[in-house]
């Protein structure tokens, strides 16, 4: 399998999270779109799918230029504390500094440096993620968001829509009434990074950076219909997910949600996630759109493999079928690509600068 990563510039701002599992599906509907795009029939692709995927997309993460050198912000792992940070030892000080470290919800990975330990990198929270976007645009729309009084890198905040009854013209009850959806909205001129991992004799990373090009034009996830989840792609390049992580690695640190394999990790780590999917297209309109719920482990997981094995690979997880009662082909992505690292370094005194 070849790993590539993707540079995603936002347009608009978007009404899905950019989750891994979520880009897998608009990929595979660009399939079902044009049969001709990866030239190989969707029934192919998932003939071997349950234990080789095709394509596995991670999830999106801010990038940044520092110099001459790329930074990913990737989740914090969800680890305890004191894998992560140098706690004090007295209890008092301790509870403060835990509600401090509660806030530092990504942590800064520079490209292609090994890191021995959680503990030598640099953590951050939505502020300190601001200042290190605030560095990679230009003074003029520096300026242009102080005066704003932007605070956030990524805005969530509800946007109000409302259902006209057509017969009456007119808003009221029965459906009809004004709701709100969420919408996430980045800050200007950022820059995202997608990993993808793809089986070359499937698909290659011209088909998919054309898909991904549609996705882009025509919008992903909700309310694309009114000009949400636009975006435009930048570079791409090939990449080893391994040069960032340990050369000894004992866990596996995910990028995308996804649902471990039975009886492969001694330790897990994780964060639940529920995925209530719904079709999209046509099948949105079926007599039932809905899929079933699939419990996930969130992207940012740490997985503890039982043998070296799981290592062999640089993805893990497993294909979830069977979710669908319209459309008996689905699949969700269950799989997702790690970083190798190592819990407890055969070297603690090696670090990475922050």
């Amino acid at each position: 399998m070849k790993l590539y990563k993707i540079t995603i510039k936002p347009v608009t701002g978007f009404g899905t999270p950019l989750k891994g599992d979520t880009i897998f599906g608009h990929f595979c509907w660009q399939i079902a779109y044009d049969s001709r795009l990866v030239g190989k029939s969707f029934d192919e692709l998932l003939s071997n799918y349950s234990v080789k995927p095709f394509t596995v997309f991670s999830s999106m993460y801010p990038k940044f230029i520092k110099g001459t050198d790329s930074y990913y912000a990737f989740k914090t792992p969800n680890l305890p504390m004191d894998e992560l940070f140098n706690l004090p030892e007295d209890k008092k000080e301790k509870i403060g500094k835990r509600k401090d470290l509660k806030a530092k919800e990504w942590m800064l990975i520079k490209e292609r440096q090994k890191f021995a330990s959680f503990k030598g990198l640099k953590f951050m929270d939505d502020k300190e993620l601001l200042e290190t976007a605030n560095a990679n645009i230009t003074d003029e729309m520096r300026k242009k968001m102080r005066r704003a009084g932007s605070k956030k890198f990524a805005a969530i905040f509800s946007q109000s829509h409302n259902k006209i009854n057509r017969l009456t013209n007119t808003t009221g009850e029965e459906g009809f009434a004004p709701y709100a959806v969420a919408q996430q909205v980045f800050y200007p001129e950022t820059e995202l990074a997608l990993f993808v991992g793809f089986d070359e004799v499937l698909v290659n990373i011209e088909q998919i950076m054309t898909g991904l090009e549609r996705i882009g034009i025509s919008g992903f996830g909700k309310d694309a219909s009114t000009g949400l989840g636009r975006f435009e792609l930048g570079e791409d390049a090939e990449v080893d997910l391994s040069k960032m992580g340990s050369d000894s690695p004992d866990a596996c640190y995910t990028l995308s949600p996804c649902v471990p394999e039975k009886d492969t990790f001694a330790e897990m780590f994780f964060t639940p996630f529920t995925r209530f999917g719904r079709h999209g297209d046509v099948l949105a309109k079926s007599s039932n759109p809905f899929k079933n719920p699939v419990i996930m482990a969130d992207e940012g997981a740490i997985f503890k493999p039982k043998t070296h094995e799981v290592f062999r690979k640089p993805y893990i997880g497993r294909a979830v079928s069977n979710i669908s009662k319209a459309e008996p082909k689905t699949v969700t992505q269950g799989y997702s690509l790690y970083i190798p690292v190592r819990l407890i370094p055969e070297d603690i005194t090696q670090g990475v600068e922050g």
